[in-house]
């Protein structure tokens, strides 16, 4: 059972890990709004740099949860709700992208 310090540093540490994946993938990636507008351009190589972001995030994060693991589930929880969600995104950016016809903004 968490007493209330370890309540508070378990929150903290969620959205650490949140920010830290959600930072750490889009370092690698750009955004979904700009994959999606330069799928056409982009697609070949857009989901290899999610992929590698998330490793790199997911690894960063393990780290984190070992330096404290006091809130450890904590900090793997975040990373793990941040990397679902936006693995999703770009997943769909890349489809929306390239079903359609409009130009994209890269040559």
């Amino acid at each position: 059972m968490l007493n209330n310090t370890n309540r508070a540093l378990a929150g903290i540490a969620f959205l650490g890990g949140v920010q830290a994946m959600a930072d750490i993938i889009a370092k690698a990636c750009s955004s979904p709004q700009t994959a999606e507008i330069n799928a056409g351009s982009r697609a070949a190589t857009l989901m290899k740099w999610v992929h590698l972001g998330m490793l790199e995030g997911s690894a960063l994060v393990i780290v984190a949860a070992l330096i404290s693991p006091e809130v450890g589930v904590a900090f793997i929880a975040g990373g793990t709700a941040e990397a679902v969600i936006t693995y999703l995104e770009y997943k769909h950016a890349k489809k929306a992208g390239l079903a359609s016809d409009l130009p994209g903004t890269e040559t």
